[in-house]
């Protein structure tokens, strides 16, 4: 079963390794990341019913995720995660000051962001009375449903 995290390390993975496309598929499910560069095409995939054979590059890539997901450090406060698929803004404006910033003292009900959707601007509230301790998007980058944004202590 293909999770959040395991996206989250492939992504890492496309980003660190500066790849322009990976696949990832596990019986019916397909995890399709893309990075900046635009890849060549894709070579004619098996038919459909026929079974996927892992080459020994998609089994090294799938164990280096396994690791690197199984040494990541564990998470302590409360994660603050996109509710919708769309573009992370810290602050209302370019030229406004962020709405948060790491150390700073949140309520439960204060703006601690925007995420832009459709061309929505759809403010963010925060459930939690707590510090920022980090921020795990940058300004502008794009983000998935349910993933994680910033951790409140």
């Amino acid at each position: 079963m293909v999770n959040i995290e395991f996206i989250q390390k492939l992504a890492e993975l496309v980003k660190e390794k500066d790849l322009g496309e990976i696949t990832i598929a596990d019986g019916e499910e397909v995890v399709t990341i893309k990075g900046k560069k635009c890849p060549p095409p894709p070579p004619m995939g098996a038919p459909m019913g026929m079974p996927l054979v892992q080459t020994p590059v998609m089994q090294q890539m799938q164990q280096s995720v396994q690791t690197a997901a199984a040494e990541a450090p564990a998470v302590s406060g409360n994660v603050v995660k996109s509710p919708i698929v769309g573009t992370f803004y810290a602050a209302s404006a370019p030229d406004k000051p962020p709405f948060v910033t790491v150390g700073q003292q949140v309520k439960k009900g204060d703006v601690i962001m925007i995420i832009e959707s459709m061309k929505l601007m759809n403010e963010v509230q925060s459930e939690f009375d707590g510090t920022v301790a980090e921020i795990l998007v940058k300004n502008g980058e794009a983000v998935e449903f349910d993933q994680p944004i910033m951790i409140i202590k």
